[in-house]
């Protein structure tokens, strides 16, 4: 019980911020809070099979491939949230009394007793029990749960469908637009100048030069260019024949004094 009290208060509050949060990636953050604590909840129940498949598939598996196609593919705040589908708000609202149902029937059984105790229950090891109680009380169920998950998955396939309106532009086809770019407005057709072109070693400090000696645009990073802090060659020109002044002074009165 004490686990419970003090684990209710936060799958409450990270539920809530799951339907509240204004990024994908915090409430699935969310989410894996209520996961993990209803993992706790399982094993406290004397139920390890189940707090097993909580954490490697539910948390581990799943969830992780919420958090990577989020990551990866990204969610556009500018959507539409036009309905092209037609009937799936009264079909959402139908399925959420359905859930909301059974909620109610399952609370009900554990509050009037009519479910069996656990020590009975747990009756020869938990994972053989929960195979024969699943494969035989509950097999129909078992196995509309699953045909509900193959369907919710081709779902997700349908909506994350997007059909093409223009043919995909060929090799070809880029090539010609990047000409007709250089022709029209005197963009480089060629790829983008990498760092260190003219240097002894690739990195962000040594930009591709150009022919006049200033740094190609297209190898500065934005950070530095808005700090200012790229200099080309001409820009310090002076500085350079100062510095190579002072060195052939110093070099030469060191060579006089030697011969001296």
């Amino acid at each position: 019980m004490l686990a419970f009290w003090i684990l209710a208060p936060i799958m409450v509050a990270a539920a809530l911020g799951l339907l509240f949060a204004r990024k994908a990636v915090h409430a699935a953050l969310a989410l894996a809070v209520v996961m993990i604590s209803l993992a706790v909840l399982y094993a406290v129940q004397d139920a390890p099979f189940l707090f097993a498949v909580q954490i490697i598939v539910y948390t581990g598996a799943i969830l992780m491939l919420f958090l990577f196609v989020l990551m990866l593919v990204g969610v556009d705040a500018s959507d539409s949230i036009i309905e092209t589908i037609r009937g799936q708000r009264i079909a959402s609202i139908l399925v959420g009394l359905t859930f909301a149902a059974l909620l109610v029937l399952g609370v009900a059984q554990v509050s009037f007793g009519t479910v069996i105790g656990l020590g009975k229950a747990n009756e020869g090891g938990n994972v053989p029990a929960v195979a024969k109680i699943l494969f035989t009380r509950y097999v129909f169920a078992f196995e509309v749960t699953s045909a509900l998950l193959i369907t919710a998955a081709l779902g997700a396939m349908v909506l994350a469908h997007r059909e093409r309106l223009t043919p995909k532009p060929t090799q070809a086809a880029l090539a010609a637009q990047r000409m007709r770019d250089y022709a029209a407005t005197g963009k480089h057709p060629g790829p983008l100048p990498p760092p260190g072109v003219f240097a002894r070693h690739n990195a962000v400090d040594t930009p591709a030069l150009l022919p006049d000696g200033t740094a190609a645009p297209g190898s500065i990073s934005r950070v530095l260019a808005a700090r200012g802090t790229v200099k080309s060659a001409p820009e310090i020109a002076e500085e350079i024949k100062a510095l190579t002044g002072e060195d052939s002074t110093v070099s030469g009165s060191a060579h006089t004094e030697g011969e001296g």
